[in-house]
């Protein structure tokens, strides 16, 4: 394998590593939006709507104390007739609303990354003739609707927003330490691979082999060329004739 072929693959193992790192941190910097409402507010309610929930862009935490949401009245008493619920990315409650007028959904939920937001919503109630009326509460039936309704008022979005801000810090950490750790690995392996190359290069095994290093044919053994077909024998070299 090539110098530039080994660079190459180290270079691609510290990408895929970044990726592995930096991949889970995506979700970091996009944390749970609500995509949806209901009641939407556009139109006045004229049924009881039995219950009232928002969407979100992903799925909740479900789990006890996770998700709060109650239905505040004009006249300032709740009307959630339960604790909240948790589906996937929507979170509702149950309610049966009273005089007619302008209602808060107050909530708070966690996202599944464990990034807790919480706003509210307003909507009219306008009952139709006949619509039943409900007395409401004067607390909520559930203390974490309280603390929900508490945020709101003191700007838990601005918290749950100082929160995220935090995680995403420790992840870009996290992600930058990666990189480092991938670089210094691969910088490491490159050199080790380079200085084995040269080590290769030098050594009889691992360099080609020179013709001109060969074996000088000058230096083996002398090859029989047979009797000199210029010399011709001497007659006086063969027997004598008998008398």
């Amino acid at each position: 394998m090539s110098r530039r072929s080994i660079q190459l693959a180290v270079a691609g193992a510290a990408f895929a590593a970044l990726a592995a790192v930096a991949g889970p941190a995506v979700p970091a910097f996009a944390h749970n939006t609500v995509v949806a409402i209901s009641p939407d507010g556009e139109e006045a309610v004229t049924e009881q709507p039995g219950t009232v929930w928002l969407e979100t862009n992903d799925a909740l935490l479900d789990a006890e104390g996770a998700a709060a949401m109650d239905v505040v009245g004009p006249d300032g008493r709740h009307y959630a007739t339960q604790c909240a619920t948790v589906d996937g990315p929507v979170a509702s409650v149950a309610a049966e609303l009273g005089e007619p007028g302008e209602y808060t959904v107050v909530w708070r939920v966690v996202s599944a990354d464990g990034h807790p937001i919480s706003g509210d919503f307003d909507f009219d109630w306008e009952p139709a003739e006949g619509e039943p009326i409900a007395e409401g509460a004067d607390e909520s039936p559930c203390a974490d609707a309280t603390a929900a309704a508490d945020d709101s008022d003191e700007g838990g979005d601005a918290d749950a927003s100082a929160n995220g801000v935090a995680q995403d810090l420790v992840w870009i950490g996290v992600g930058v330490l990666a990189v480092a750790v991938a670089a210094a690995v691969a910088f490491l392996f490159v050199r080790r691979t380079s200085r084995g190359a040269v080590a290769d290069g030098d050594s009889p095994q691992g360099g080609s082999t020179d013709p001109a290093d060969g074996p000088d044919p000058d230096d083996g053994p002398e090859a029989s060329h047979g009797p000199d077909p210029d010399e011709a024998p001497d007659p006086s070299d063969g027997p004598e004739p008998r008398g």
